[in-house]
């Protein structure tokens, strides 16, 4: 089970909340260190909060608290406050237990990591804890039922009788802005309707790159973290264009990155048809302490590296290994850099994320290759999209994100854009697919400017002809 505050998971504290919330993760145990003072520093003097806990026997389950957590004043009285499990064993199981004694409703010490009731029925740890076997064992009492009604639940039920815990968030909660859609599009795009979208698939079916540079089709590389759709987006492209709806790349929802081979994909117009004049290159997950390294980068970029290689962390990638492209051409190359980032979490970036893709982007710079930002899920972000994808541009909840991912990345914000792929859907969207059949024109345009700076270095002298065509 994916380490994660889910969107049901969300839909159902709304419900057991009583309104439409927010939640943003101020503290986890696995980015942050498992100690007392980290939580209580992070956490402190903000507002209500959510704490969750995921153990090792894959129970998801926590406790909610209507004060702030100040570190200084012992056992606090909430009337609020309730412990709850979502998961049971993987299964899901969600049940709310309220408190019983008032008195005893959160223990709040300095020493103390979220401690909930007397006893105490949700302990978490003391003092600082180390991470052993890919857990934290925490370290304080437990009391099951000793302040909060157990409404027939047991230690065991809930927490498997044990805190063996994967790892635990803090997330403050705060109300959803109502936001009221824009009177003037925050972007204007042409009249959405059948016309258009027939225009923008044959525009694209008819793509050709540059023909002076003999280049056969527009590279692209797609970079993201495990789980923003990266390969989902290959997907919905290809389910455009066949005309049902595609699972040819292994997508989800995996801890880690479910591609561990290195994927040039192609979109076939039709389902037996030529393919496009578009490669999609997908690499593995973005994370903070695993994935691809600047180097293996510098080769995917540089078109080192052959479709089927295999990602190994093990063993760098060097000129002797099988398949190495020693003397790339320009049409081996990357083209275009797409960084697929999920819209209904870029508040809970991990900041090593968001310094490998800094420091990605430099290598891009360096090759003057041109960038562009995936938003995906943003149905998730308002609900007016959720019900019709075409108010995507006159979202404030969207264009607030698209600022603070440009804020994020120094990217201009016309290279933000938004999109939802194909996820729970078993038909086709004629609005989903216009949105990205918009968003793919953009992709060709970066790639064209990019080749044609490549044309005027050739035309300028300072690139030799038989270095960069096939």
């Amino acid at each position: 089970m994916a380490v994660k505050f889910k969107s049901g998971e969300q839909k159902q504290m709304n419900e057991w909340l009583g309104g439409n919330k927010r939640y943003r993760c101020i503290f986890k145990a696995t980015r942050d260190g498992c100690d007392s003072a980290t939580f209580h520093m992070k956490c402190d003097n903000k507002g209500p909060t959510v704490t969750i806990m995921y153990n090792t026997s894959h129970s998801v389950y926590g406790g909610y608290t209507s004060l702030s957590w100040v570190s200084t004043k012992g056992y606090r009285n909430d009337g609020s406050a309730f412990i709850f499990r979502f998961y049971q064993n993987g299964n899901w199981r969600p049940i709310k237990l309220p408190i019983k004694i008032t008195s005893y409703s959160i223990y709040d010490t300095k020493a103390r990591g979220p401690t909930f009731g007397g006893g105490h029925d949700l302990p978490s740890f003391t003092n600082t804890i180390i991470s052993k076997d890919d857990y934290f064992q925490f370290n304080t009492t437990f009391d099951f039922g000793h302040s909060y009604n157990t409404n027939g639940e047991s230690s065991d039920s809930f927490t498997n009788g044990h805190m063996q815990i994967k790892d635990m968030e803090v997330y403050l909660i705060e109300d959803k802005p109502n936001y009221s859609p824009l009177e003037v599009p925050w972007r204007t795009t042409p009249q959405w309707n059948t016309k258009l979208f027939e225009e923008l698939k044959e525009k694209i079916k008819k793509y050709k790159p540059l023909t002076e540079l003999k280049v056969p089709q527009a590279r692209v590389l797609l970079v993201g973290q495990v789980g923003a759709g990266k390969t989902s987006f290959f997907n919905t492209i290809n389910s455009i264009f066949i005309n049902y709806i595609s699972r040819q790349a292994c997508s989800g929802n995996a801890e880690h990155s479910l591609t561990t081979v290195y994927r040039m994909y192609q979109i076939r117009n039709d389902v037996s048809g030529n393919p496009l004049n578009l490669r999609l290159h997908d690499t593995r997950g973005l994370e903070g302490d695993h994935g691809i390294d600047d180097h293996t980068l510098c080769c995917l970029l540089d078109g080192n590296l052959t479709d089927g290689f295999q990602f190994n962390p093990s063993a760098p990638v060097t000129p002797d290994i099988t398949g190495f492209v020693a003397t790339p051409k320009l049409a081996d190359k990357i083209h275009c850099v797409v960084f697929v980032i999920d819209g209904s979490t870029v508040d809970d970036m991990p900041q090593k994320v968001i310094e490998k893709t800094k420091g990605f982007q430099t290598h891009m710079n360096q090759r003057g290759i041109p960038q562009i930002v995936l938003l995906t899920k943003i149905d998730k972000l308002c609900e007016a999209i959720h019900e019709d994808i075409s108010q995507v541009f006159i979202s404030p909840a969207v264009q607030e994100t698209v600022d603070g991912v440009s804020q994020i990345l120094g990217l201009p914000r016309s290279h933000i854009l938004p999109i939802k792929n194909y996820e729970s859907e078993i038909e086709l969207n004629e609005k989903l697919n216009i949105l990205t059949l918009l968003t793919l024109q953009q992709i060709f345009n970066s790639a064209d400017d990019f080749m044609s700076n490549y044309l005027d270095q050739i035309e300028d002298g300072k690139l030799q002809k038989m270095n960069i065509r096939e």
